[in-house]
């Protein structure tokens, strides 16, 4: 980007002006175009100021975030600052939030289904807390299963005060690997490949009893005496004349 042919103000009294009304941060080739100095001499000027309010000890600093600059309270004062923004209000992002937050920072891009699973309970509705607040923004859809991805934000940078996400903490070997959670999280989306059902074992056919032989022709059947058998008749023994 151009820098203006002429200077239009004195140039760190003039960056101070515009970074006093900024509610974003500047970087230092925007800062060049509009105060009309070489990019050069914006970024010496803004190194210069930043030392200059630390060394005064200032109320504020000077720190250059997610790529640009802008003031921010010093941490001394951050009591006093809360207390006047906050005015009693509890505005802090919740445990849940922050674990969700955490998570989608250091595994990101990452599914709602994925960080679910990493934190075992649904996220969806810390993950609507997160977009509305600005700290996480979708980033595309997986490849495999279409679902939406999600990325933290500049604001995210700019609130935690870091430039990139290089800068944040070695944690993420304590998280789970994805790859351990590809069983868990096919599971749970009903993703799991159905496993054949066991052949039933073949019915034994039952062996089938052979006709008994007709018996030889002989005299008439006659009644039988009811001590000759063993057997008992229904009505005990005993026969009705």
């Amino acid at each position: 980007m151009d820098t203006l042919a002429v200077a239009v103000a004195e140039l760190r009294p003039a960056l101070e002006a515009i970074l006093m009304v900024s509610d974003e941060p500047l970087d230092k080739v925007r800062l060049a175009s509009v105060v009309g100095h070489p990019v050069s001499d914006v970024e010496e000027a803004l190194e210069a100021l930043a030392a200059e309010y630390a060394e005064q000890g200032r109320g504020f600093d000077l720190r250059s975030v997610a790529g640009g600059w802008r003031f921010y309270s010093r941490p001394e004062f951050a009591s006093v600052v809360e207390s006047f923004v906050l005015d009693g209000q509890q505005a802090r992002l919740t445990q849940a939030a922050l674990e969700t937050l955490s998570v989608v920072a250091y595994k990101q891009p990452v599914s709602r289904a994925r960080v679910s699973a990493i934190r075992g309970v649904n996220v969806d509705g810390v993950m609507r807390t997160l977009l509305t607040r600005g700290l996480v923004e979708e980033a595309g859809q997986d490849e495999q299963s279409g679902a939406n991805l999600y990325c933290t934000t500049s604001y995210f940078l700019e609130r935690i005060g870091i430039t990139s996400l290089e800068e944040l903490p070695e944690l993420a070997p304590y998280l789970p690997d994805m790859d351990d959670l590809e069983d868990e999280l096919a599971s749970v989306a009903g993703l799991d490949a159905p496993t054949e059902p066991e052949p039933a074992p073949e019915a034994t056919p039952e062996p089938t009893a052979e006709p008994a032989p007709e018996p030889a022709p002989g005299p008439a059947p006659t009644h039988a005496s009811p001590h000759s058998g063993s057997g008992t008749e229904p009505d005990g023994g005993t026969e009705i004349a």
